[in-house]
Parts: structure tokens; sequence; C-alpha cells
């Protein structure tokens, strides 16, 4: 057994490394509990001036959750994985927001779900050549969770409402545009960013600063106008009928991905986007804890593993299986309180 995240000091920093390449570095509750725990001690170490997370291999920062594990669990009524999981993920996005120190993400690759939820909310977010983002999960049945309820309307216009329902792939100068990252630096010089700030941990503002370029323009800027125009819509009915309404092969795709993702999972996430606007961090951590166990009690996010992740056949069976069949007291009801108790932060 390798250890699957490691924790080792260079210098002024304390150093983190997502330690699962074969498995794109997905993050497992036991991981997330250790990582967690160790924030702790080094918020109170003075030899401990910063802190860099990177995940190993060239493919991934963090693909994500290990849902592998998670649908294995959800098959097995009873099983503590589905609360034990989403209770440590959550504590430690709240950790790392709440972390006082320079907390510096090397986005190198992909990173989804509980990757971004590792790196989204420190200080600095170096993205490079090889990163790409994404927030997947209506189509798996799910929601954009790890704090994303408090990012997303956050975000420019009504980019956040897009990315979140629509789990669209940005590639490195889209996901700055966004407010993902905060810097652009080739891979090839992430290790000599690594020694500097080891060096003089004191000033990571500049020293991140000097390490990044521009990645040029972002892709996404052209498609501005048509998103903050059809995703203000009220209702996930009304942002379907606005691209309906709207010319162009852009639009058209778009609608087309969003009546491929879980309708109920459509409903939540508009409604959970809208609300988290007015939330504070820890508040959105607390809504989101009640919306994963109440989706891991249900039908979809197991369906869309399935239909992603296990069998790969690319066709969940949603239920309900069209928006119309997701009233309004159904949605309300993922966000009810937890009678086997709520997040403690």
């Amino acid at each position: 057994m390798i250890d699957e995240i490691l924790f080792t000091r260079q210098g002024g920093i304390g150093r983190v490394t997502l330690n699962r390449p074969r498995a794109l570095n997905a993050l497992t509750a036991d991981m997330a509990l250790e990582f967690d725990e160790t924030l702790v001690d080094w918020a109170a170490d003075d030899g401990v001036a910063a802190v860099v997370i990177a995940g190993a291999g060239e493919r991934a920062f963090c693909a994500g959750g290990d849902i592998r594990a998670l649908y294995a669990a959800l098959e097995r009524p009873g099983d503590p994985l589905p609360r034990d999981f989403y209770w440590h993920e959550y504590r430690l996005n709240h950790r790392i927001h709440a972390f006082a120190k320079p907390y510096v993400a090397l986005v190198d690759g992909v990173v989804m779900g509980g990757g971004v939820g590792v790196s989204i909310h420190g200080s600095h977010r170096v993205l490079t050549e090889r990163s790409l983002f994404a927030m997947p999960e209506t189509g798996i049945g799910l929601f954009p969770d790890v704090g994303m309820t408090h990012v997303l309307p956050r975000m420019p216009g009504r980019l956040g409402l897009y990315l979140g329902l629509t789990g669209a792939r940005l590639r490195a100068a889209d996901a700055l545009y966004c407010g993902v990252g905060t810097h652009y630096a080739p891979s090839a010089r992430l290790d000599d960013l690594v020694t500097a700030l080891a060096a003089d941990p004191g000033d990571v503002d500049a020293i991140v600063a000097g390490f990044a370029t521009d990645p040029g323009p972002p892709p996404l800027a052209a498609h501005r106008p048509l998103i903050d125009r059809c995703f203000a819509g009220e209702s996930v009915e009304a942002i379907l009928a606005s691209l309906a309404a709207e010319p162009g092969d852009w639009a058209a795709e778009t609608l087309a991905t969003l009546r491929s993702k879980s309708p109920a999972s459509l409903k939540v996430t508009h409604r959970q986007i809208t609300r988290g606007a007015g939330l504070d961090f820890a508040a959105c951590m607390r809504l989101e804890f009640r919306l994963s166990q109440h989706f891991c009690a249900g039908h979809d996010f197991a369906e869309g593993i399935r239909a992603v992740v296990i069998d790969k056949d690319g066709a969940p069976k949603w239920k309900p299986a069209r928006l119309a069949e997701v009233s309004d007291a159904d949605v309300e009801a993922y966000f009810a309180p937890l009678p086997e108790g709520e997040l403690a932060l």
C-alpha cells in the first residue's frame, strides 16, 4: 500500500501531495480526514509559513472524490461511508477557506469535483497548459458541491449558473476568466516555483506573480452575452426556453447538454446556486451536507455513477425523467434538515 496523501516540509512550506496517480488522485474519506488534521497542526506551527498542494503524476491534480467507493457503499444499505465521506470532505473545504496562511494550489492537469474543493478555496490557484476544470455533477445525478454553493453565484454575470448546470469543461484561460484560478504558469516551471516558495515563503504574492504568464484570451468571453441573457431565467425551464430561442450551434449544443442531465439535479442546483448568493461559506457547507445526504438516499446519484463510471454505457435512467415531473416540493425536500444531525464546523 502506498500512502495516498503525503505531507512533507521543504524550507518554510508544508507540502501536500495527492498520491493516487492511477486513480487521477481521487480523494477518499481517509485522505480528507488526514488532510484536515494536518492543516490544524500547520496553522499552529510557526515553522510553516505557507502550504503548497499538488497532485502526483502528469494527468491530474485531482479528478474528484472516489465515487467508485461511494457507489459500492450506496449499494450496501446502512454503510456509513456516504455520510463519513462528505462530513470529512466538507469540513476540509471549510478549513481551507478559513486557513489564515497562504495556500498555493498547483492545479496541473484535470481538476474536478473534490479536486476543486481542495484548490479553489485557497489564496493562490496556479493553472497550467494541462489544466482542465469542470464541475460535472449534474451529469451523475448529484449537484456541484465542495463549496460551489458559495463560489458559483459569485462568479461574473451568470457564469456560475452556466458552469454548475452544464458541467462545462474549461481550459486555463477560461478558468482564469471565471475566477477558478488566480495565476497561470507553464507546468515545466512548477518545480522552480516550489523551490522559490520554500526559500522565501514570506513573499508568496510576489513569487507566484513572478512565475505567472499570460494564457491567452478566454474563448468563453465570446459567449458571455448569451450566457448572461439565457441563464438569467428564474427556472431551469426558462433557461431551456431561452436557449431554444437563440440561433447558432453554441446555444443548441448547450441546450442538448442540459437535456442530458438529471432533471432533479438541474432543479436542485438552480435553487442551490440562487440561495448560495445570500449565504456565508459555513452556511453553504451545511446546506451542501444536507443535499449530499438526500441525494445519497435517492435514485439518480447511484444511477448516474453506474452509467458514467461503472458500466460506462452513458445512458442513465433518471427518475423522474422529465423536468415537469420534478415539483417544487420535490426540490425543497432536498434542503430539509437531517434527522441524524447536521454538519458540524
